[in-house]
């Protein structure tokens, strides 16, 4: 028994139907192939995005690098930041647990048992969105989008979790423009 089954009755039909078509996602996603060297790749390029750190570290350098655009850098930097912490912050309050489905460990470790949003999806496209007002945004559009692929092709995140954390991230970045 996984935990959107024993907790449906207690919830109203339109979200047991949502957590439903959730799991199903999450299920497709996961039983996805999973070779060992693709394992390494995706949980090695999942953990650039720990904590926002690698987009808050570009966009440092960069503000250092680009001395002409140094405060656009830095106001799309903070607002990665800003995006992280309230992505955190909604995390903690809504207090969804990951995934659990006995069938379909994770692939990684997690610094917390919660779910909601993805805060690597959050603070990636939110890098995404305040960086491509400086840099090519194609690039950055796509690996936002693969780190929340990752987070699901892991197990640890359901694909809400990502989708909620895309559009806050897109929301918040477009403030750092």
């Amino acid at each position: 028994m996984n935990q959107t089954t024993s907790e449906s009755a207690s919830k109203p039909a339109w979200r047991v139907q949502f957590n439903a078509v959730d799991l199903a996602l999450y299920r497709r996603v996961r039983l996805l192939a999973h070779s060992p060297d693709t394992v390494t790749w995706v949980r090695r390029y999942s953990h650039l995005g720990e904590h926002g750190a690698i987009w808050l570290a570009t966009g440092a350098t960069a503000a250092l690098v680009d001395r002409r655009r140094r405060g656009r850098w830095l106001r799309a930097t903070a607002s990665i930041g800003a995006a992280y912490a309230t992505s955190t912050s909604i995390k903690l309050a809504v207090g969804r647990k990951r995934p659990a489905v006995e069938d379909l460990p994770h692939l990684m470790a997690t610094p917390t048992g919660l779910s909601f949003p993805s805060s690597h999806t959050t603070s990636s496209f939110a890098a995404a969105r305040a960086f491509g007002a400086l840099i090519p945004g194609a690039p950055l559009q796509l690996a936002a989008a693969a780190m929340g692929l990752s987070r699901l092709y892991l197990g640890v995140h359901y694909p809400s979790d990502v989708a909620a954390g895309a559009a806050l991230g897109i929301a918040i970045g477009s403030l750092g423009r």
